[in-house]
């Protein structure tokens, strides 16, 4: 028998298309060459891979197969074991099992676009992209700039702040988050939470990596960040005014 030929037949079966008769002479055959046993397992194995992530290929040889018409292939003719008598399957249903093994493909690239779409689904729903808040001087003609990248799902941002000068000994600039009023969470008389304090260097420079609220959770409810200069023994009091603040 044809390889190509007896692949779909193996297919069939795994599927359950052959009738009583056919699946009998195959299973007859299986016992008697451990070699097409071993094919059979692998083309099963694939059938069961394809319920669960993560999705695989169809099988090389399934797949070419499928492609390539069935052509009579010589086996190689050894002295010892002696061949196998193969049994012959009737040609009428070999279109049947074309399609079936082709439906199993189908079933295959259909798991594939499913786990696909579960995986946008769930980066849609857990976003993990940074925000970035860009922070201006409100002081006219001052050089002075910052951002902040918060990645919202580990509350982890990215203070950068350039050309602020450097302050006198007892002050510290402090970056405040502002909230929509009544959001929940505490916050002080102005909605605003301290989130970090910060010295810059000689340049007017720094940068860190800072834990962020948990209002950036619900970036909705974030309606503004800003710096002011406090007092470094009691920043937590925002007597100062904004000299950065987003939204400008």
């Amino acid at each position: 028998m044809p390889s190509d030929e007896l692949q779909l037949i193996m297919a069939g079966y795994i599927l359950g298309d052959l009738s009583p008769e056919e699946a009998a002479a195959l299973e007859e055959l299986l016992r008697q060459d451990p070699a097409i046993a071993q094919e059979m397992a692998n083309l099963q194995a694939a059938l069961e891979l394809s319920h669960n992530p993560p999705a695989v290929p169809p099988p090389p040889h399934l797949r070419s197969a499928l492609l390539a018409k069935a052509q009579p292939v010589s086996l190689p003719v050894t002295s010892s074991p002696p061949p196998v008598a193969r049994p012959r399957f009737p040609r009428s249903w070999r279109t049947g099992l074309e399609l079936a093994a082709a439906g199993l493909i189908a079933a295959l690239a259909i798991n594939n676009y499913r786990l696909e779409q579960a995986l946008q689904t769930r980066q849609a729903t857990q976003p993990d992209a940074a925000v970035t808040y860009v922070l201006d001087a409100t002081k006219p003609n001052s050089p002075a700039s910052a951002t902040v990248v918060v990645n919202p799902t580990t509350l982890e941002a990215t203070l950068s702040v350039k050309n602020l000068p450097p302050l006198p000994p007892g002050k510290v600039y402090a970056l405040w988050t502002v909230l929509k009023p009544n959001a929940p969470f505490t916050t002080d008389e102005k909605a605003a939470i301290l989130t970090d304090v910060f010295q810059v260097d000689a340049a007017g420079n720094f940068a860190k990596t800072i834990p962020v609220p948990h209002a950036y959770r619900t970036q909705e409810i974030v309606v503004k960040v800003a710096v002011t200069i406090e007092d470094s023994q009691a920043p937590q009091k925002h007597v100062g005014n904004p000299i950065m603040i987003t939204g400008l």
